[in-house]
């Protein structure tokens, strides 16, 4: 049986195109930091756009699969990558525990809520 707990990587970044790769230098730095971690990758969602903003597909698609149950963790490069406005990054955060995910970040490690 395995025991590794599963990954779903979130990456965003704040521009109308990804001219500069920089989505994919996230996506390998977030992928390189939850093998080292021993978790097992299960998907990726990924965001092109503003942080005030919190109905991107991405970020919804995230959501829908925790309260699916399929992932343990969610692995971001930071908090800001989930959203700019304070409140609701922290109410999105909360939303992802009450589901049973952790966050993690390679900058922070384990992000918890105090």
């Amino acid at each position: 049986m395995d025991t590794k707990q599963r990954a779903w990587l979130y990456c965003r970044i704040d521009a109308p195109e990804d001219t500069h790769g920089s989505l994919k230098g996230q996506k390998e730095n977030l992928d390189s930091y939850a093998r080292q971690m021993g978790f097992n990758i299960v998907s990726c969602s990924e965001d092109l756009g503003s942080g005030l903003q919190f109905d991107r597909t991405g970020l919804t698609e995230v959501m829908e699969a925790a309260k699916a149950g399929k992932m343990d963790v969610v692995i971001i490069h930071s908090k800001s990558r989930i959203g700019r406005d304070t409140q609701k990054t922290l109410d999105y955060i909360r939303q992802l525990n009450r589901f049973g995910v952790k966050l993690y970040s390679p900058l922070d490690g384990e992000i918890l809520l105090q």
